[in-house]
């Protein structure tokens, strides 16, 4: 399965790139909160990097490879949570999302139908289902930065390290990042785990 693809950005279409390496042209999909940031993460050379999610297409008797692209691991990681809701494939899920990740997040966690229904394709009971699933479970992606990029970092067993790092791959400075996990321990010491953590400290900044 491909991971990653680096190479030159030949062309951009609605919600599909065309990136050449090695002579060879790829097709990857990509949502239009991607693309248009897209240009913004290109080298001097005009080369991309693009964290790759591969799955088959499966028809009557066939099976198609489809890539579809992102600029980071954690946008990934919400793309893998987003199509767990029921009646949301990949191809669905990259025309929905057409608006920033952390955008969509707070929409979710704060149950906003209304936004989530300017979302193409997503009707008044797509709207449920994706709160219903997701709905407090997704805080750490609402922390994402406009100007996240391709970190991906192992992580400690422990759920402060944990967190520290996820909040690093988001951008913030460490002193920062410190500073929101301090407060956020110091509110709810019973947390088990480095998602919660994060949910913690996701609702903390929201309420300031």
């Amino acid at each position: 399965m491909i991971a990653k693809i680096s190479g030159k950005l030949v062309e951009k279409r609605d919600n599909c790139l065309i990136v050449e390496n090695n002579n060879i042209q790829y097709e990857i999909l990509v949502p239009t909160s991607v693309s248009q940031r897209i240009d913004d993460f290109k080298d001097a050379d005009g080369k991309v990097t693009l964290i790759i999610y591969h799955y088959l297409q499966m028809g009557q008797g066939t099976s198609i490879p489809v890539l579809v692209g992102f600029l980071s691991e954690i946008e990934k990681d919400f793309f893998l949570q987003f199509i767990t809701v029921s009646g949301i494939g990949p191809k669905a899920a990259v025309k929905a999302l057409n608006k920033p990740i952390s955008e969509v997040t707070r929409a979710i966690d704060s149950a906003d139908m209304a936004y989530l229904k300017t979302l193409p394709g997503i009707g008044m009971q797509r709207a449920k289902d994706i709160i219903a699933k997701l709905q407090g479970k997704i805080g750490k992606f609402g922390l994402i930065k406009d100007e996240v990029g391709a970190l991906n970092k192992e992580v400690s067993s422990d759920i402060k390290e944990e967190a520290l790092e996820i909040l690093l791959q988001l951008q913030y400075k460490r002193p920062e990042a410190m500073n929101m996990i301090a407060k956020a321990w110091e509110n709810a010491k019973d947390l088990k785990t480095a998602e919660e953590l994060l949910n913690e400290i996701y609702k903390q900044r929201v309420n300031i």
